[in-house]
């Protein structure tokens, strides 16, 4: 028997067929004799319909109110499935956030995880009931509400298998596994039987949509074993147990995985592509100690993150150009931001083009092979597609391209790399 957290997103929700789906799939696992607990987001779409309200109540809404509204779809969604569970003759019960309670800091529409206490929540599992749980949402210190961001169904779902010491998280969506990049731009992709942390953590960071990052990194920290699959199977389907999706482990299962199956350690485990930043160019910026930080300081304050950053090398007049990337739905408050900062830094103009791209090459093999960027670079070259901006990390290198080539790059890269799925023999 195993403890075994199961979380459904807003597309496997989306209305009481699919509930009734998601609950057999549910009443599958728990008739396999394991302890079965359920984190569901809200139905596909709902949040959007709740931010729309919020914005037209008050463009300058508070937090914390608008946490009470988008917290609702969850809170809907649980007790549809645990009515439905109830219906099909399974002991259930929903879990708000407040009732185990999920604690988080107080920052509200996109808190923070600070503890949980799930000792009735256990009670319950080991007494035979299914737990459901609404994602996204947790209690600050002052006892309100608050809601995780985008996607923070999937941190609830991690943090609680880590709580309850879970053999296992699956996290359910509408695709079968993570590929090594989108299939819809490349019809070879393939999909992966493991990752590691680390691996899944860059894919999520750089524009892969499987996984929240903050999900992925609570994972890696808490060393919860993680598998994602597709919601979208057959009543009779075999069950997540003996039809693995793609599992997310740390480097020594990883090992152990390559070596039970033959696998070999690919160079370059994916390609993510993100066509959602934006490039900000500050002219004529000071050359001198002290300028940059009067740049990325105010941005940090405001909680916009900044990606690739390049400064130039200093012109004779001590100036220097400085280019950096923003998401970009932070554009608009970045340019205010910077305006309203032009005294201290000093630059002469912003100059903004959101029409561009990241793409981005990860593995863990990167790390003891040389030659792996230049590769990158070769075959974009040949191609005719320009690099604007470079990053790197230890596993990662991405560069920013016209936001017209990305699909051209992003097949490119997946041939150059050998990741494209071999095609299948016809007789």
């Amino acid at each position: 028997m195993a403890r075994i957290v199961m979380k459904f997103g807003g597309t496997s929700m989306a209305g009481t067929e699919r509930v009734r789906r998601v609950a057999n799939i549910v009443r599958r696992q728990q008739a396999a004799g394991h302890e079965v607990a359920v984190v569901v987001s809200a139905m596909a779409g709902e949040t959007d319909r709740l931010v729309n309200f919020c914005r037209e109540a008050n463009p300058l809404f508070d937090p914390a109110e608008y946490d009470v509204v988008v917290a609702s779809g969850e809170q809907v969604t649980a007790g549809l499935l645990a009515l439905t569970l109830k219906a099909l003759g399974s002991e259930a019960r929903s879990w708000l956030g407040w009732q185990l309670p999920i604690r988080t800091f107080d920052t509200h529409a996109n808190a923070k995880i600070d503890g949980l206490d799930v000792e009735a929540l256990e009670a319950s599992l080991e007494a035979g009931e299914i737990a459901v749980i609404p994602g996204f949402q947790g209690l600050s210190d002052d006892g309100r509400v608050t809601t995780m961001g985008r996607g923070g169904s999937d941190t609830s779902a991690v943090a609680i298998a880590a709580a309850l010491g879970a053999d296992r998280c699956d996290i359910y969506t509408d695709v079968d596994g993570v590929y090594t990049t989108d299939p819809r731009i490349v019809a070879k992709a393939r999909k992966l039987k493991a990752v590691t942390y680390e691996e899944m953590l860059e894919l999520a960071s750089v524009g892969a949509k499987v996984l929240q990052t903050r999900s992925v990194g609570l994972a890696m920290k808490k060393q919860v074993r993680v598998q994602v699959l597709s919601s979208f199977i057959d009543e009779d389907a075999t069950p997540a147990d003996d039809l693995p999706g793609t599992l997310i482990v740390d480097e020594d299962e990883m090992e152990e995985i390559r070596k039970g199956t033959g696998m070999e350690r690919q160079v370059v485990t994916g390609i993510a592509h993100d066509k959602n930043e934006a490039k900000i160019i500050l002219t004529r910026v000071p050359d001198k100690p002290g300028a940059v930080a009067h740049i990325f300081a105010p941005l940090a304050q405001a909680a916009i993150n900044v990606d690739m950053i390049i400064q130039n090398v200093g012109r004779d007049k001590g100036e220097t150009d400085v280019t950096f990337t923003v998401p970009q739905s932070d554009l608009p408050r970045a340019q205010a931001i910077l305006e309203s900062k032009r005294p201290d830094i000093g630059f002469n103009r912003i100059i903004t083009d959101s029409r561009i791209a990241k793409i981005s090459i990860v593995g863990v093999g990167m790390k003891s092979h040389a030659g792996v960027a230049a590769t990158m670079f070769r075959c974009l070259a040949e191609r005719g597609i320009n690099i604007q901006a470079i990053s790197t990390s230890e596993i990662k290198v991405s560069v920013m391209i016209d936001e017209d080539e990305t699909e051209l790059a992003v097949r490119v890269l997946h041939t150059a790399y050998g990741l494209d799925a071999e095609e299948e023999e016809t007789v």
